[in-house]
């Protein structure tokens, strides 16, 4: 058996006995805006590993799911703008800590309004607006490629007359 083998057996058996535990959720956005008729999405790195993700981050009290996906594009990506109050999808991340932890990610779409030239962690991170091939080949996780194709296809389907233009 090779290591990859091995690890895979543990992760799945980690998963089977922490699925009756239940996860932490969090709430992202999937800043995105038109451009020319075609959807690009805002990625950003991740402060430990540097990978490319959406931003997200857990729950403030007081404030609904989709009003703390907006505050985290705006404090990890210096976007603001238009979110939607309902999620387009949810994933399921393992927390690289001490012990591992599941984390339930609600994704909500945010049209950006206006980005900023400095925000509060801009010298902790990196952001790049891709289209959705590029989005799929650099975001680090599968489902979030998968969430992002299904925002650029609902914002196809929307008559133009809705979609912004930059």
């Amino acid at each position: 058996m090779t290591v990859a083998q091995r690890c895979r057996n543990w992760l799945a058996r980690f998963a089977a006995r922490s699925a009756e535990l239940s996860p932490v959720r969090q709430a992202g956005a999937i800043p995105y805006t038109v451009v020319e008729g075609r959807a690009v999405f805002l990625l950003i790195t991740s402060r430990r590993s540097g990978r490319w993700i959406f931003p997200k981050g857990a729950p403030i009290e007081g404030h609904q799911p989709w009003q703390v996906a907006a505050r985290e594009a705006y404090e990890e990506a210096g976007i603001e703008g238009e979110i939607e109050p309902v999620s387009i999808g949810s994933y399921r991340t393992l927390k690289r800590t001490i012990p591992p932890a599941f984390i339930d990610v609600d994704m909500y779409a945010l049209r950006m309004v206006r980005q900023l030239d400095d925000w509060p962690e801009r010298g902790k991170r990196h952001r790049h607006w891709v289209i959705l091939p590029e989005a799929k080949r650099l975001l680090s996780d599968p489902k979030l490629a998968a969430l992002a194709a299904e925002l650029d296809r609902r914002l196809a389907a929307q008559p133009a007359t809705v979609r912004m233009s930059v």
